[in-house]
């Protein structure tokens, strides 16, 4: 990566940042030594990452697990960006909801599945820790949607 990604610090300004598969960030000379390994240890694999803001730089290292970790966390905070409303909730009928429609309110609430039987929707939501439910909505009852997806995503 280079400072041409659109990463900036608080201020606004570029910031480089450098990836480094298989050993960690380089260190800088002048900061203090890494501890010494024990012997006949292997060290194990490191993703390095080199912050370079106007104000100084930043190393740091992570394991290749924690860097798919920080990943995966990244793409998620990126499609909750792109996919979050241009103003207000929207509220849609229960007979309309989606996979991925996010409920209105204090908790995270996902919609992972809804199913229309005659003039009853079982909606199945997920919350934010992992947990599923169903209830029963009239078809016709509002529903209060913090994000909705495109069609057809």
């Amino acid at each position: 990566m280079s400072s041409g990604t659109g990463i900036t610090d608080a201020d606004g300004h570029p910031v480089a940042v450098t990836i480094t598969a298989g050993g960690p960030a380089p260190r800088d000379p002048a900061g203090p030594a890494p501890a010494a390994p024990e012997e006949d240890s292997v060290p194990p694999s490191r993703i390095g990452i080199r912050l370079t803001p106007p104000t100084g730089e930043l190393l740091w290292s992570c394991t290749p697990e924690a860097a798919r970790e920080l990943a995966a966390e990244l793409l998620r905070a990126a499609e909750e960006t792109e996919n979050a409303p241009e103003g207000h909730p929207v509220t849609v009928e229960a007979g309309r909801l989606r996979r991925g429609d996010v409920r209105d309110g204090d908790r995270a609430m996902t919609v992972e599945s809804a199913r229309t039987d005659g003039s009853t929707v079982h909606v199945t939501w997920k919350s934010g820790a992992g947990r599923t439910w169903t209830q029963a909505y009239a078809a016709d009852a509002a529903i209060a949607l913090k994000r909705r997806l495109p069609e057809g995503r």
